[in-house]
């Protein structure tokens, strides 16, 4: 997550296949509740959003993106571990250029040195609450995609 004293810019790809996303598993051990959002990562200095993208998926899924196009910019104040946070998502749509992705149910990846799993969550998880998706709003962006 970086450092909570700043603005972070991010940028997340949104995949979608049929009624399902690519979404990775989060935890909260403050308050005890797990959370999905689409994989990707901090934007560096002097780096576009979208090499940034790029670079994240490669990282940590060892994935290239196609058919990719920008979505919006979002703005998410959020609280995780107890701590505030802010980041400024660049969200991204996009498909996998490996079409094995979309056979497998999950993936595991390191982000740093955390273990965490990606994986297909069906869309109707979030949208009954049985599933919790970040950031909040988010889920409207699936929708339209």
């Amino acid at each position: 997550m970086g450092k909570y004293n700043s603005i972070r810019v991010i940028a997340l790809g949104l995949i979608r296949d049929g009624d399902r996303l690519f979404l990775s598993e989060g935890y909260d051990p403050k308050n005890k509740t797990e959370f999905y959002r689409a994989l990707g990562g901090g934007v560096e200095f002097l780096e576009t959003s979208l090499a940034a993208l790029k670079r994240e998926f490669q990282e940590e899924v060892q994935a290239d993106l196609t058919n990719i196009k920008y979505l919006d910019c979002i703005e998410n104040i959020f609280e995780y571990k107890g701590k505030k946070g802010h980041e400024v998502i660049q969200l991204y749509r996009c498909d996998f250029v490996d079409k094995t992705f979309y056979e497998r149910e999950t993936v595991p990846f390191l982000e740093g040195k955390r273990k965490k799993i990606a994986r297909w969550v069906e869309i109707e998880k979030f949208r009954s609450g049985e599933l919790t998706l970040y950031p909040k709003g988010f889920l409207r962006y699936c929708e339209a995609v």
